[in-house]
């Protein structure tokens, strides 16, 4: 475990280059700011030459690859780093440049035992992508098979590891201040985020997230994962079927070649539906890097990387909310926040209705080039504060890909209205979730599920085991143990000693005075 030196001696170095960025002006002009934080950034920030645009992007790029990745987190969190910094790192491109191809050949050796010959008959030295965590390389199998081959780059888990260790250090001493940083919850939000990190850098699970997304999509027209091939993918080498294809991003290319841009806006914002509500696993990394269109018309996605999961529960809290955004029915979604526990019930549900409303209203039959949903998430996160709603990590991954899926049908349909174009898709999930039919069947489902339990958990009462709420129970967090404590442990562990030796003197004049005579 790293000393609190090593932690500070880290973050005294980030924070100088996000000063030299003017990446930090926010956080010291925040009000909700602790002020140990601003004293911290006024120190680390002496003698630093400040951008006078804030350029956070650029700031997370210079700091290193897990900076790439936080910040790609930070940009969904217009509540914790304000809507320009979410903004600009919206723009954040996990691009680096490659590593020597003599180290990748040598991973992926090291990981098979055997020489690159006896596992591809061509592989190209050159990558066709690299990024923070891993490199693309086009290939073909010892059986003819055109593959893609991503590689870790070598030693990424470490440098990762070191990373996390002092996010989560920084995160609990800001939450341990609490006030506006203990609502927003920061060491959930990195506990989270680890627990993402760590699923992309072991590639099995990457495969297997393919594995599992393309039997969910199954009979969805128009839209593919590519093939897995698993004699050749361990933890850090992953090889998957080639994509020949454009780039989604690229519509001109996609006009020239005759497809129907507003059409694969429409089926791509269905295909992240389908994937959310439906199957509640969803491709969480839907930038315009991972999507193609092949030359029938195909989206084509890559990188499943960052995945998310949706319980039932929270499908059907989530469904019925964007069906009430659509359809303007805001007391219903103001209640699903209080069932659902988002929202604490000493709050007043027609307040939070009309608080909702006042989000809703300016968006409802209008294109996303003029309202979107990005704004409709900055205008619920700029209520949560006055109705005590705590961050809600699980929905994090959620929030950046709809954002992430708003801003690729854009692109392709200028005139693209996400709630117009989900309506028909939510209602009809709704109608089958939650109509007659389906709530019988969840009551026999339900019944027979209570019968068949152990006893003692029949026997167990609501006021002693209450019913969660929508979010799923929180992972363990790391015991960081703040500064001030180390202090504490450390005054007391030096101060034993007197303590022993005042105890021998007392006693030894106790005994003096016996034997004196001076006490009877």
């Amino acid at each position: 475990m790293a000393r609190p030196l090593t932690h500070i001696l880290r973050l005294g170095k980030w924070a100088r280059i996000l000063a030299r960025h003017g990446a930090l002006r926010g956080i010291q002009n925040d009000p909700n700011t602790p002020v140990p934080v601003k004293r911290l950034i006024g120190i680390f920030s002496i003698g630093t030459m400040k951008s006078r645009e804030p350029d956070y992007a650029g700031a997370f790029r210079e700091i290193g690859p897990a900076a790439i990745k936080l910040g790609q987190t930070l940009a969904t969190r217009p509540d914790l780093v304000g809507e320009d910094a979410a903004r600009n790192l919206l723009k954040l491109q996990d691009d680096l440049p490659p590593v020597d191809f003599e180290l990748i050949r040598q991973s992926i050796e090291s990981s098979f035992e055997q020489p690159l010959e006896n596992l591809y008959a061509e592989f190209d030295p050159a990558p066709v992508g690299a990024a923070s965590i891993a490199q693309v390389h086009r290939a073909v199998t010892t059986e003819g098979r055109q593959v893609a081959v991503k590689v870790l780059r070598p030693g990424v888990r470490e440098r990762f590891a070191k990373d996390i260790a002092t996010y989560e250090w920084a995160a609990a001493h800001l939450e341990s201040f609490g006030g506006e940083a203990a609502r927003l919850r920061p060491r959930l939000v990195i506990a989270n985020f680890k627990r993402w990190t760590n699923r992309e850098l072991d590639l099995r699970r990457e495969a297997a997230s393919a594995s599992e997304l393309a039997e969910h999509m199954v009979g969805t027209e128009g839209y593919e994962i590519p093939g897995i091939d698993w004699d050749r993918t361990n933890g850090r080498v992953m090889t998957v079927d080639w994509i020949d294809g454009v780039k989604i991003s690229d519509t001109e290319a996609i006009r020239a070649a005759g497809h129907d841009a507003n059409e694969l806006a429409s089926r791509l914002v269905l295909a992240f539906l389908k994937q959310a509500i439906a199957a509640g696993f969803f491709h969480a990394d839907m930038h315009q890097g991972n999507l193609f269109v092949k030359p029938d018309g195909t989206i084509a996605a890559i990188d499943f990387g960052i995945m998310g999961r949706i319980d039932r529960q929270a499908r059907m809290w989530l469904a019925e909310i964007l069906y009430g955004l659509t359809t303007g029915n805001y007391r219903r979604v103001a209640e699903i926040h209080f069932e659902a526990q988002y929202v604490p019930s000493y709050h007043n549900v027609d307040e939070f209705a009309t608080a909702l409303r006042a989000v809703g209203e300016p968006m409802r039959g209008k294109p996303v080039s003029e309202l979107s949903v990005g704004q409709m998430l900055d205008g619920l996160f700029a209520i949560t504060r006055d109705f005590d709603m705590q961050t809600q990590p699980h929905l994090l991954l959620l929030q950046k890909t709809m954002v992430m899926v708003e801003g690729i049908a854009t692109q392709l349909n200028p005139g693209i209205n996400m709630w117009d174009t989900s309506a028909p898709y939510v209602r009809s999930w709704i109608r089958d979730e939650l109509g007659p039919e389906a709530a019988i069947a969840d009551r026999i489902r339900t019944d027979t599920e209570t019968l068949l339990r152990i006893p003692d958990l029949v026997r167990r009462i609501e006021d002693r085991f209450p019913p969660k709420g929508g979010a799923p129970e929180p992972p363990p967090l790391p015991d960081i143990e703040l500064m001030w404590e180390r202090r504490e442990r450390k005054e007391r562990g030096r101060g034993w000693p007197g303590y022993v030796l005042a105890a021998l003197g007392g006693g030894l004049a106790a005994w003096a005075a016996v034997t004196q005579g001076l006490i009877g």
